[in-house]
């Protein structure tokens, strides 16, 4: 009885004792946080390798393109010389219909293919009017563009042209005039147009039409008035091709008179 007795009474004891010990290795083991794995060394020193490999091509999307790159390296600035300006500001109240506004800043250069020169230069020019009531009709064509007294050639009033030879056919890439810039003014139904022969007959190309009620008898044209300044009116002839170059003028919103200091005609022979 004693044994028995003795160990039923240690049963409640032993079992104590184990649980008191299991819940200290429980204890124990969520006092020890399991800690993050950490990178290998090679994955760490390939990280950054990586980074710098992404950022390469966002520095070369940057980059400026080569002079060889812009335009495919086909068109370039002309190079056209201007005159000094002889007024300040363009004035706003010229009751001039159809009258485009100034752009306020100097004109952005004007491409064209490599080889485009002015080839008007020095050329014979004929007249409508054959004796100029200022100046000699070779002014038009003599390289000077000032304003000055001297530098233009003033016509007959109302409806007058000028002729201009090319001596050779050419593909035409832009028309420069110039008919008066000491002040600024308007000058009325300007025509330009291009062709082949001097009696304009074949391939005639008419490349600018301001004339707004056909009074020059030319068509009525969908361009608009412009003011006169040193800059000259540029004229896109995209490239048509022609030996003679005619340009008409019927007054000015002063007078009726017609005024040239010259014309630049930007081209290449045809090959």
């Amino acid at each position: 009885m004693m044994p028995k007795l003795l160990n039923s009474s240690l049963k409640p004891f032993v079992a104590m004792l184990l649980s008191v010990s299991l819940c200290f290795v429980s204890s124990c083991k969520k006092s020890t946080p399991e800690k993050p794995p950490s990178k290998p060394p090679a994955q760490q020193s390939t990280a950054e390798p990586r980074t710098q490999n992404a950022e390469r091509p966002q520095t070369q999307e940057k980059a400026t393109p080569s002079k060889e790159t812009v335009g495919s390296g086909e068109l370039v600035p002309i190079d056209i010389k201007l005159p000094k300006p002889m007024f300040v500001g363009t004035p706003q109240d010229t009751r001039v219909p159809n009258l485009e506004k100034p752009l306020g800043k100097p004109r952005p250069p004007f491409l064209a293919p490599v080889g485009t020169k002015n080839v008007a230069f020095g050329k014979k020019v004929s007249a409508s009017d054959e004796e100029p009531i200022i100046g000699e009709i070779e002014y038009i064509t003599d390289g000077d563009k000032e304003a000055a007294d001297g530098s233009y050639v003033e016509l007959a009033p109302f409806l007058q042209h000028v002729v201009i030879d090319l001596e050779a056919k050419y593909e035409i890439y832009a028309i420069v005039v110039w008919h008066y810039h000491k002040q600024a003014c308007v000058y009325f139904d300007v025509v330009m147009q291009v062709a082949s022969d001097r009696d304009f007959i074949t391939n005639v190309k008419t490349v600018f039409n301001n004339d707004i009620d056909n009074s020059a008898g030319l068509g009525v044209g969908k361009d608009m008035h412009y003011t006169e300044t040193n800059e000259g009116k540029l004229i896109d002839t995209k490239g048509v091709q022609g030996r003679y170059v005619r340009l008409y003028s019927n007054g000015n919103n002063a007078n009726d008179l017609n005024h040239y200091i010259e014309v630049e005609v930007y081209g290449k022979p045809v090959e």
